[in-house]
């Protein structure tokens, strides 16, 4: 659940800053990101890294996965697939595209801010609070100008000039409705809005 108030005090803290209209939208954080880019295992982690916690959170994983899936045959008359992730995460090794996904994992409550001339990542917290309880909005990762991924909100992909890229998921129909009132086909951004038809 994402209270009112998160959104507005992000494109508040922004529009201060870079001086320039924000348009703001709350990414999916629960959505189990799959990565296909060389050095990273399919759940971004460093391969090589950590065998131990590694070898443990596999076996844990893998008894979690079977007792969900007898639950789900039972309860829902099918089996699903909790080993499953889409691939979001795309490029070559060392993508550019992992300094910001590395930023935005220890994120509570991560939105995607664009403007014209930047692109960030910023976390406002559990987005459960009342924002007057919630931390301040703090930058995770920031882009501007020539550094900065292109960005289509059409297929809502960030690409970077190396060629990888991250798929970007927004968080339920609330953000998928902010969207539609800046953005129409095929990539063009209304930064104050679109016009009334």
């Amino acid at each position: 659940m994402v209270r009112p108030g998160h959104r507005e005090r992000v494109e508040e803290m922004l529009r201060a800053q870079w001086r320039e209209p924000v348009l703001v939208l709350r990414l999916d954080e629960t959505v189990d990101l799959g990565f296909a880019v060389p050095g990273r295992r399919l759940d971004g982690t460093v391969k090589g890294k950590r065998l131990v916690r590694r070898f443990c959170w596999n076996v844990v994983r893998g008894v979690g996965g079977a007792v969900a899936v007898v639950l789900s045959l039972f309860a829902a008359g099918g089996a699903g697939n909790p080993f499953k992730r889409d691939i979001r995460v795309t490029g070559p090794e060392n993508a550019m595209a992992l300094g910001l996904l590395d930023s935005v994992k220890p994120a509570k409550g991560p939105w995607l801010a664009c403007s014209p001339s930047h692109l960030a990542v910023v976390d406002s917290g559990a987005t459960h609070l009342d924002p007057a309880d919630a931390p301040s909005p703090r930058i995770l990762w920031h882009a501007q100008h020539a550094d900065r991924p292109r960005v289509s909100f059409r297929t809502r992909t960030l690409t970077w000039p190396d060629g990888s890229k991250f798929e970007f998921p927004l968080r339920g129909q609330t953000e998928v409705r902010h969207l539609r009132k800046y953005h129409e086909f095929p990539d063009v951004v209304h930064w104050h809005g679109r016009p009334a038809d």
